[in-house]
């Protein structure tokens, strides 16, 4: 005789466990509505297609080639995504009361608004498809994230003389100096608008009488004893070094002496002292003005050297920092609840979705100019 019993039971009593649990999840998906201007949810909060599209627009360079309906697609499938860290991150930060305070926000609201005349301050603002409340929003959050990261990131950082050792011993070739060579920094100003440009100030001169005027400016800042690299990071226009206070590094001798270089250049540097700061002086297409921080002779530099050392202890904080940044936002989005309602219609129509890609914005009635404050909070 077969005996079955003993399997019957098992099977019959599996299925109806598993259909319940079919119709619990299918119920769960049918209390999730939202209505079809939001473009992603994070932890209930919705990611609207409006602000989307404003901080899409503030990237767009008006003079340039017109985007294809994938390319904007996509660029608004990275906002999205820059959107919902910042949320992630904002979230936390309230969690562990590092929100940035009233108080905070408003001081930083002052330090931007000073550099312009309430005119030009509403301009800017309008031209960036902002309000005052908009603006307050974005500078709380940006001090929110800081602060989280300079309390979960920054502070568990530590370099050991052991690592400033291993480093250079590792890489000691990049401490032979072959030739003369002097360390730079530079506020640039340019007489046209740059949509690269993103000093702390946003201060972007426009022609020729602006930036003459801003250069007779930072001239009397920098004769008072202000502090270069502060004013740097403040104005420069030189998207490349404004948010390292100017510095471009070393050069060679070599390369002042390129074909490329203005002789007016060679010629200003090698006749510096360090510590010294030059005038503004006018190049074919910009207004520069230098400080020559330090002039090394060619050898072999020591571990020993406080340059060297600070070098590295940069150099090593730097990348511990960004690796730990990436970890911990990696970890923080593993714990959190996202849908990105756009990347799911994109799928589903096979990228064929040209009202998502189409703005509903209205278009600039001038040059875009940068509202004084930065975007989505760049984590990585």
């Amino acid at each position: 005789m077969r005996r079955t019993s003993g399997r019957a039971p098992r099977a019959a009593a599996v299925w109806p466990l598993a259909a319940m649990l079919l119709s619990v999840l299918a119920g769960c998906k049918q209390q999730e509505h939202h209505a079809p201007d939001v473009w992603a949810v994070v932890n209930g909060t919705e990611i609207k297609r409006d602000e989307v599209e404003k901080y899409y627009r503030s990237r767009i360079n008006p003079e340039a080639q017109e985007a294809s309906a994938e390319e904007v697609l996509s660029g608004k499938l990275n906002v999205i995504e820059q959107l919902v860290d910042n949320e992630i991150l904002l979230e936390r930060a309230k969690k562990l009361n590092l929100e940035a305070s009233d108080g905070e926000v408003e001081d930083k609201f002052t330090e931007l608004k000073s550099p312009y005349t309430e005119e030009e301050f509403q301009r800017k603002l309008k031209d960036g498809g902002m309000t005052v409340d908009d603006l307050k929003r974005d500078i709380r959050l940006q001090l929110s994230i800081q602060k989280l990261l300079n309390r979960e990131v920054a502070a568990k950082v530590t370099i050991t003389d052991q690592d400033v050792t291993d480093f250079y011993n590792a890489n000691r070739n990049q401490f032979n100096v072959a030739e003369q060579r002097y360390r730079i920094s530079k506020i640039e100003i340019t007489p046209h608008k740059d949509q690269m440009v993103r000093n702390r100030k946003n201060d972007d001169a426009t022609n020729e009488a602006e930036a003459e005027r801003k250069a007779k400016m930072l001239e009397d800042k920098l004769n008072s004893g202000a502090d270069f690299a502060q004013l740097a990071m403040d104005y420069s226009e030189d998207p490349n070094t404004a948010a390292t206070g100017g510095d471009i590094g070393y050069l060679p001798e070599s390369a002042l002496n390129a074909p490329q270089t203005d002789p007016m250049l060679k010629k200003l540097v090698m006749s510096m002292k360090p510590g010294q700061v030059s005038s503004p002086i006018q190049l074919k297409d910009k207004i520069i003005i230098l400080k020559l921080v330090a002039r090394e002779a060619p050898g072999q530099r020591d571990v020993n050297d406080p340059q060297i050392q600070q070098m590295i202890r940069d150099t090593l904080r730097n990348r511990k920092e960004q690796l730990l940044r990436n970890a911990y936002l990696a970890t923080a989005r593993d714990e959190a609840r996202v849908v990105n309602f756009l990347a799911q219609q994109v799928i589903e129509t096979a990228g064929k979705l040209p009202e998502a890609a189409k703005s509903t914005l209205p278009a600039p009635t001038s040059s875009p100019t940068a509202p004084p404050t930065s975007r989505p909070t760049n984590t990585q």
